[in-house]
C-alpha cells in the first residue's frame, strides 16, 4: 500500500472526494469477495452463486451482481432457450482482479487462528 500523495496516479484514494474509495468499499464487502471466489473458476448461474455463498440473500447476491456488473467486473450473458438462462462471469477487469481477491481469501483461511489467538489475548486483556 502506498501512503496518500505517492505515485503518479490521478486517483488518490486517501482524499475524501476520490472515486476509489467508492470502490474499494464495495470491494472490501464480504459479499463482494465471495462471488469473485464463487466465480473465479468460471461463469455460474444466479442459483449456483447461491449456493456456493452460503448465507448470501437472494436481495444481496443480486444487489452485489449488479454492482460489480456496474463497475465492468461481472459481465451477465442471457440465453434466449426454454428456459431461459442467465449466467453471470469475470470480465477480463474481473479477472485481473480475481488472484488478488484469491490472495485475500487465501491469506484470510490461513492465518485465521492467528487472527483469532489475537481477538482472544486483546478480549482477555481489555475484559473490564
Amino acid at each position: 500500500m502506498s501512503a496518500a500523495g505517492e505515485g503518479d496516479h490521478a486517483y488518490n484514494p486517501y482524499t475524501r472526494s476520490c472515486p476509489s474509495r467508492r470502490l474499494l468499499r464495495e470491494l472490501g464487502e464480504l459479499w463482494s469477495v465471495l462471488v469473485f471466489g464463487a466465480l473465479y473458476d468460471g461463469p455460474l448461474r444466479f442459483t449456483e452463486i447461491a449456493r456456493r455463498v452460503d448465507g448470501i440473500s437472494t436481495k444481496m447476491l443480486t444487489q452485489t451482481l449488479r454492482t460489480l456488473e456496474r463497475d465492468g467486473l461481472v459481465s451477465r450473458e442471457y440465453y434466449t432457450e426454454s428456459p431461459p438462462r442467465v449466467t453471470y462471469a469475470l470480465t477480463e477487469l474481473g479477472r485481473d482482479l480475481a488472484d488478488v481477491m484469491d490472495a485475500l481469501e487465501k491469506w484470510a483461511v490461513g492465518h485465521m487462528d492467528e487472527v483469532l489467538a489475537a481477538r482472544e489475548a486483546y478480549d482477555a486483556e481489555h475484559a473490564g
